[in-house]
């Protein structure tokens, strides 16, 4: 288990992030809260959202190069990784996914997925 740095309570909400990052199209948007740990993200996928298509031309790589360690809230997620491997996440499922690969939105419900891990760099706009 990680380790805390601080020894006083904390609180943050994704209602008042401290930032946002829309994706391309309007198809969702980073929430993040900074914690002294690192950030923690609030993603919203809407339906037809892929990250090939709404992440990869602010990110300009070939794929994802994010690693996540997330909890999905709402929604249905596929992940296909670079070498073919593929899984589906749902409400309820803790997902950890090592970087290259691909993601989209199943189906006519938004995702919302909260992440401790890969949203640092996630979506932000040089």
């Amino acid at each position: 288990m990680a380790q805390m740095t601080h020894n006083r309570m904390i609180r943050r909400s994704f209602d008042e992030p401290e930032e946002v990052r829309p994706f391309e199209q309007g198809t969702g948007r980073l929430e993040l809260v900074n914690l002294e740990d690192g950030p923690v993200g609030r993603a919203t996928f809407a339906p037809g959202w892929k990250w090939s298509e709404h992440v990869k031309p602010i990110a300009g790589t070939d794929s994802c190069e994010a690693a996540h360690a997330g909890y999905i809230i709402s929604g249905r997620l596929k992940v296909v990784m670079d070498n073919g491997d593929a899984m589906e996440f749902g409400p309820g499922d803790f997902m950890e996914c090592p970087a290259g690969h691909d993601a989209w939105t199943l189906g006519y419900e938004a995702c919302v997925l909260i992440d401790w891990q890969g949203f640092a760099d996630y979506a932000k706009r040089h």
